[in-house]
């Protein structure tokens, strides 16, 4: 599912990948749209069937929504192209990267592997808020070095917003507060195998 929605997202990007990213395959030509199409495609009919044939309702539901924001992120329709807009397109990418994927697969191992109940623990509980500060790095990372065919383009990134330098700091304490807190908790882990790992 992750190569159609980065896939769909250089589809409808060749313009701007041109400018922002030119050795990419469909923005240097190496690949044709049509050969691009295809890619997509093929690897979004993979996923759903690979859900469907292993049968996991939390895996086929983080499968399609994943789908729905990763398209909605990219089309170049009528109320979408979400990526356009700072704040809905890191909540797209934060949704998928901290939520969807930490509780479905959660929910697929616990209740469609293990087949026991579902137990909000506190592991997943940090795992999910330590990969909502990850998310945030990655969705406001991921474009400094995309500021010019943005702004060309009209994407209102926060780095186009912001300026690079700024987005880039927010980044790194982003990241240093999340592994802070990552360290903090092993440290004062009453499981020992927890704590020594994190030392």
């Amino acid at each position: 599912m992750n190569i159609y929605i980065v896939g769909l997202n250089q589809l409808f990007d060749i313009e701007i990948d041109k400018v922002n990213k030119p050795t990419l395959p469909l923005a240097s030509g190496e690949y044709s749209p049509a050969m691009g199409v295809a890619i997509v495609s093929v690897f979004a009919a993979m996923s759903f069937g690979l859900g469907w044939v292993v049968g996991s309702p939390p895996l086929f539901w983080a499968l399609f929504i994943s789908f729905v924001l990763g398209t909605a992120y990219s089309v170049n329709l009528p109320y979408f192209r979400w990526k356009r807009f700072a704040v809905v397109a890191a909540l797209c990418i934060l949704g998928v990267r901290a939520v969807i994927v930490q509780l479905a697969f959660f929910l697929h191992i616990q209740t469609f592997v293990f087949r026991r109940p579902a137990v909000f623990s506190k592991p997943l509980i940090f795992a999910t808020a330590f990969m909502t500060f990850f998310s945030v790095v990655i969705a406001l990372f991921k474009d400094i070095p995309d500021i010019e065919g943005d702004r060309i383009f009209g994407i209102q990134s926060f780095s186009v917003r912001l300026g690079q330098s700024k987005v880039f700091w927010t980044c790194v304490g982003l990241l240093e507060v999340a592994y802070g807190v990552a360290i903090l908790m092993g440290v004062t882990s009453s499981s020992l195998w927890s704590k020594s790992l994190t030392l």
